[in-house]
């Protein structure tokens, strides 16, 4: 069993990340810029922005956080982000998930302008990212596929099963698998919660994708031999031992599944530093494209 070690991989791109910065910079291009939005006081949201704030200092990128209450309007948000898209200095724009009740998700995401729109989430850009053409891809899968690559994981003609469909992870993670590329060229199933006999779909698989956001899901009696499991899922469970009394687990088993397979991601530590990385990643190619 090896690691598939987001701390090594990311710190690789980052570093290429910085250098390309730095050149930019020294050839008098402007700095690239991250405009990112978080409503509310969610501590997992605060985390993640926080972590994308800082590797933005750390990069050499600009970076603006906005900050609100839960008691925003849909308008007034919809009104920044129109202000932002305006702004000729900021190239990529995120708005941290998820929302309150009150707003529109979708109607959010689509408000920021396409070529901003880093996340990757707005209907143009899985469009494009659906039929091959070159877009923002969605951050974590965006990672996903760079952490294969970065460790030379075997794609081409492998079972893959993708367990989650969400319009965030598990649908692009479906198409980008199984297309013409390397990675890819995997045959791809798509699994969900309705999907029958789950168990032994995943024991068919050479490659699991875990993104369905229970705790500790995939055992390993759904998992062959020789398997390579990537485990999306943060989840937080109760635990004694621990001062908070909580501690950050993923969608896989991993303490036993590790033993059957070939190569794991860990929780925390893995697909999540990824994300950040590809989000920078999809940044500077905004940049870039002005």
């Amino acid at each position: 069993m090896q690691l598939l070690d987001g701390k090594v991989v990311s710190a690789a791109y980052k570093e290429q990340i910085k250098k390309e910065v730095e050149e930019r910079k020294a050839a008098g291009k402007k700095t690239p810029h991250l405009a990112a939005i978080i409503i509310g006081d969610n501590p997992a949201s605060r985390a993640y922005v926080g972590n994308k704030v800082k590797t933005c200092g750390e990069l050499g990128f600009n970076s603006t956080l906005v900050e609100y209450g839960t008691d925003i309007s849909e308008d007034e948000l919809l009104t920044k982000i129109n202000e932002l898209n305006n702004v000729e200095a900021v190239d990529g724009i995120l708005v941290q998930l998820p929302l309150p009740k009150h707003i529109d998700e979708n109607k959010v995401i689509a408000t920021i302008k396409p070529e901003k729109d880093v996340d990757g989430f707005h209907p143009s850009n899985l469009g494009k990212m659906m039929i091959g053409q070159d877009t923002f891809i969605p951050a974590t899968p965006y990672g996903i596929m760079l952490m294969l690559e970065h460790y030379g994981i075997e794609t081409s003609g492998k079972n893959c099963v993708v367990i989650g469909r969400s319009n965030i992870v598990g649908t692009p993670m479906s198409v980008l698998l199984s297309r013409n590329s390397e990675p890819g060229n995997c045959t791809v199933t798509l699994a969900h919660s309705r999907t029958k006999n789950l168990a032994e779909v995943c024991a068919q698989a050479d490659i699991i994708i875990a993104a369905i956001g229970k705790a500790k899901f995939v055992t390993a009696d759904m998992v062959k031999d020789g398997a390579v499991i990537v485990d999306v899922g943060i989840n937080r469970i109760e635990d004694a031992t621990r001062k908070s009394g909580t501690r950050l687990v993923g969608d896989v088993d991993f303490e036993n599944v590790k033993e059957k397979s070939s190569f794991i991601t860990p929780v925390p530590g893995g697909v999540g530093l990824m994300t950040i990385c590809s989000l920078m990643k999809n940044t500077l190619k905004a940049a870039d494209n002005k």
